[in-house]
């Protein structure tokens, strides 16, 4: 969500600091500011909107200084407003605060605090730990952050900065992410790596209740929860990231260069893990666990949004090709719900940023039951990543549109990885495992050529852009299919849409059917075929629009539907990633039309690192 940059060193920060934010604005936010020790000063501006609102400001503003911080703002306490952003101030105006996350006791401490006098400027939860700080302050802003949020209860991500210590910049972390880059005599801080990739790839990752603070050169970390306050241990670590890959490049938008990457994608995300001859899989980030899968008895997927439906179709594949019982559970609900956890039960979480703070909390509800917990993820040295006992990694390259695209197939193709490895420890045969290897290979160039009725797509939603509803419907693999292209059209175009099991049509959304109501429907041709031509069929009796995605041997549609997208087959428990990309054009398409903000959907945030 929010987004953190930070830095001190030799070079004017300003810039830095404005561009580190733009590259963090995919993340979603609402306001943004900036803090910057100018002439013995800490001087602040604020804007609502985009950077671009903060950058008007800055040209009026004489800021110039060698140590900053800044900050992009999702509202959780308190409206999107100038007195709500970031950086907050302490009342005495020397220090400075940014923060994501959510200060779980503030009310209790701002009480504490204003029957000292202390009086508040803003409605944020953020605003009490920057007077917290200055009321532990006395000459070493490094142990006052630490003794500060020995009584903050809640998650955050931070950088402080204050005006009488012009050569230290401190952060500190607990659920929610913070890095640090190490660069040669200057020192950046930041919730993303892609913030700072362009300026340094030494990474140092924080671990949760880490305090640090940073010179120049040198840097000292203590944890809040070390009664003996000893410094710790932190690995500098050289991250391999392409800026290049982060920038939308010729493409207007960020979702449509990712929409048509998914081949790439899919190459990089099964490179050196099928093994074509003999019919199965090898995924590194599983050997240590390699004798305990063949115990299991029961799998529990945990995850949100976009990766619990590429979860869904996992469970249909793991049950299907390995035979293992298998259940798909909401994150956000999962330790809420004190799950049975067996001595055999194996977790997966599946996060595209490893940022996740429901799958993070699902995540360590699973190990306090005993549970084994397999990830998968995008990001390299994410926080789930790093938790984890074990898991695999995307290399699906950045993702910066809010709006999953690639990261949903490259999912659903590491599935089919371990559901191939699950399914050859127990019920597959090795001619059985090289058929699944061989269709899985044959992924990239099927999307490929999917991605090639773009222009045909664009046309159909230039029939439909300006309609308000939207029902999806598939059967078995294409469920949860269904459930993702509506999402993706909610998510972007702002058009109320469903996605249903065909088969539940006819108990309720049926009543929805008329002139005016688009229905989508998956219907590759498989065993299922005609059961959902005669739910088409059936819509189409009601006077409602077809747009239907199947495939080239589906003959009956021809007769009555009104619009027929015909994508390549490829083994049919296979066809969710082939089938997903044309509902990603379509809602590309009708977004663009009705002139959204494509790759920064209004009140969305592409990690969504607080509860």
């Amino acid at each position: 969500m929010c987004g953190i940059v930070a830095y001190i060193g030799f070079r004017p920060a300003l810039h830095i600091l404005l561009d580190g934010l733009k590259r963090l604005e995919y993340r979603g936010y609402d306001s943004s500011g900036v803090s910057l020790l100018s002439d013995g000063k800490i001087k602040t501006a604020k804007a609502v909107g985009k950077i671009k609102e903060l950058e008007k400001k800055m040209e009026t503003e004489q800021m110039e200084g060698f140590l900053g911080i800044c900050h992009t703002r999702w509202a959780t306490h308190g409206e999107p407003s100038e007195i709500n952003a970031h950086p907050h101030l302490s009342a005495n105006g020397k220090i400075a605060v940014v923060h994501n996350g959510i200060i779980e006791n503030y009310a209790i401490l701002k009480k504490k605090l204003q029957a000292e006098g202390v009086k508040f400027a803003s409605d944020t939860d953020t605003e009490v730990v920057a007077h917290w700080i200055a009321k532990f302050y006395k000459g070493n802003l490094g142990k006052a952050v630490l003794e500060a949020l020995k009584h903050v209860e809640g998650t955050f991500g931070l950088a402080v900065i204050c005006e009488d210590e012009p050569d230290v910049l401190v952060g500190a972390r607990r659920g929610s992410p913070l890095i640090l880059g190490v660069g040669e005599n200057e020192s950046f801080l930041a919730s993303d790596v892609s913030a700072i990739v362009g300026h340094t790839k030494k990474i140092v990752y924080l671990e949760d209740n880490d305090v640090i603070t940073i010179g120049k050169n040198h840097f000292e970390i203590k944890n809040i929860k070390d009664i003996k306050d000893k410094y710790v241990n932190r690995e500098i670590q050289e991250v391999d990231a392409d800026l290049q890959t982060a920038q939308k490049g010729d493409y207007p938008h960020f979702m449509l260069k990712e929409i048509f990457e998914q081949p790439e994608a899919l190459k990089n995300c099964t490179r050196g893990r099928l093994l074509l001859a003999d019919g199965n899989a090898k995924l590194a980030g599983l050997d240590n666990s390699l004798r305990e899968l063949r115990t299991i008895d029961r799998i529990i997927i945990t995850a949100c949004g976009t990766s619990y439906y590429a979860a869904m179709v996992g469970e249909y594949l793991i049950e299907e090709w390995a035979g293992i019982p298998v259940e798909v559970e909401y994150a956000s609900e999962f330790r809420y719900r004190n799950p049975i956890i067996g001595s055999n039960t194996l977790v997966f979480t599946i996060s595209q940023s490893g940022e996740t703070a429901d799958t993070l909390a699902a995540l360590k509800e699973a190990q306090n039951k005993g549970a084994t917990v397999l990830s998968i993820c995008n990001v390299v040295g994410s926080t789930i990543a790093r938790a984890s006992n074990g898991g695999v990694y995307l290399h699906a390259g950045p993702e910066i549109g809010v709006a999953s695209t690639k990261a949903f197939n490259a999912q659903v193709t590491v599935l089919a990885l371990v559901a191939l490895l699950l399914g050859r420890q127990r019920r597959l045969s090795s001619v059985q495992g090289m058929e699944i290897a061989q269709a899985i290979n044959s992924l990239p160039s099927a999307v490929e050529e999917t991605l090639k009725l773009s222009d045909e797509i664009l046309k159909i939603a230039e029939v439909y852009y300006k309609h308000s509803n939207f029902l999806y419907l598939g059967r078995h693999y294409h469920y949860p299919v269904a459930m993702e292209g509506a999402l993706k059209l909610k998510e972007i175009s702002y058009i109320h849409a469903e996605g249903y099991p065909a088969a539940e049509m006819k108990h309720g959304p049926i009543a929805l059917i008329d002139a005016n109501m688009p229905v989508v429907i998956v219907a590759p041709k498989d065993a299922l075929f005609d059961k959902i031509v005669s739910n088409a069929r059936e819509i189409k009796a009601r006077g409602g629009k077809l747009i239907v995605v199947t495939t080239s041997d589906s003959a009956p549609l021809d007769e009555f539907v009104e619009h027929i997208i015909r994508v390549p087959t490829v083994n049919s428990a296979l066809m969710p990633v082939i089938t997903s990309v044309p509902l990603q054009l379509l809602a590309y398409h009708i977004a663009v039309l009705r002139g959204n903000d494509i790759d920064q959907p209004r009140n969305l945030a592409k990690s969504v690192t607080v509860e």
